[in-house]
């Protein structure tokens, strides 16, 4: 169990770090990683900006192109780790992927107390009602995601 954890920390400090690297290219501080037998075989950063997409959220982005340029739609044996509970529409995209497993930093909530909203936690949500359901571990490196989130948030709408 530890070794999974050591893996799991490893994996979400590089989401993290293309979180501040979203920052930095003029979007939202979110990253996401994708992971296969303890390798990382893709990533993103959130593009919604940059891309001028509203849907580029770094882990939709990312399953779009994995999926195109591998030609790979089955993603029962990989990991996404994510600095942040994916929204309704990344967690759909898990669930007809076939994702096997989600690991997240801060929550919905987490971020939608930073914004001074209702939260949820949207990944659950739809996972619970949907016809595949990736195995979900939270809260990996919370702290860590949130200091980003919430050098941000004060000073940035959520597009």
């Amino acid at each position: 169990m530890i070794v999974m954890r050591e893996l799991d920390e490893k994996f979400m400090r590089e989401a993290i770090r293309l979180s501040e690297l979203a920052v930095l290219q003029g979007n939202e501080p979110f990253g996401a990683v994708l992971v296969k037998d303890g390798e990382i075989v893709y990533s993103n950063a959130n593009q919604i900006y940059s891309a001028t997409d509203p849907t580029f959220h770094a882990e939709a982005g990312l399953l779009r192109r994995f999926c195109a340029e591998t030609q790979i739609t089955d993603l029962q044996a990989y990991t996404l780790y994510s600095s942040c509970e994916p929204c309704f529409m990344c967690s759909g995209a898990m669930v007809w992927t076939k994702l096997g497993r989600l690991v997240y930093a801060a929550s919905d909530i987490d971020l939608c107390e930073l914004l001074g909203e209702q939260g949820s936690h949207a990944s659950q949500i739809v996972f619970e009602h949907s016809h595949h359901k990736p195995e979900v571990t939270a809260g990996v490196l919370r702290d860590e995601s949130l200091k980003i989130l919430s050098g941000y948030f004060p000073h940035n709408q959520k597009g």
